[in-house]
């Protein structure tokens, strides 16, 4: 696991960085990382499955999974987080501390894009969404389809669609 530069240096003098939060959201800063980390992962012939950036009990983290055919090696992760790690702290020097870290998707892989929905189809997954759908926010059936609009569950007898914008989290179950 790498450090952010700000907090690297921070840590050395055994200080907290008080300074405030830049005004930066934390979906520009995963779509930042998404731009800088996805020729990097390409390059070394990994697919970048998931960007996620938030704010967790230990502070601020920036997890990256990436997933090769055949599954990723700790070697791969520990290479891939050197290599975004020396990235990272340049294109990301206006922002705030973070921890990076770098693993495989796992058997609850992350669905953020287009394709992962189509590429699991018929899959059991968990879909959470911004605001309820038929009365609820979370969900968890067979993905039967996907578009550039909307995702398709069976949940035991009847199909929910749920729009593609509404999706905040969504994995394999």
């Amino acid at each position: 696991m790498a450090l952010g530069k700000k907090q690297a240096a921070g840590k050395k003098r055994g200080k907290v960085n008080l300074a405030p939060k830049p005004k930066v959201s934390e979906a520009d800063i995963v779509e930042k990382v998404e731009g800088l980390a996805a020729p990097l992962c390409e390059s070394e012939g990994l697919e970048l499955v998931f960007v996620e950036f938030q704010r967790e009990g230990t502070g601020w983290v920036l997890r990256i999974y990436v997933d090769r055919d055949g599954g990723v090696t700790l070697d791969d992760c520990a290479q891939a987080s050197r290599q975004l790690g020396d990235i990272l702290d340049v294109g990301l020097e206006n922002t705030w501390p973070y921890h990076l870290e770098v693993s495989s998707p796992g058997e609850h892989r992350p669905l953020g894009k287009l394709s992962d929905f189509i590429k699991f189809s018929g899959r059991l997954v968990t879909v959470k969404t911004r605001e309820p759908i038929e009365g609820q926010k979370k969900f968890k059936g067979i993905l039967k389809s996907a578009s550039g609009e909307a995702v398709h569950l069976l949940l035991e007898d009847q199909t929910v669609t749920i729009p593609f914008q509404e999706i905040v989290r969504a994995r394999l179950a």
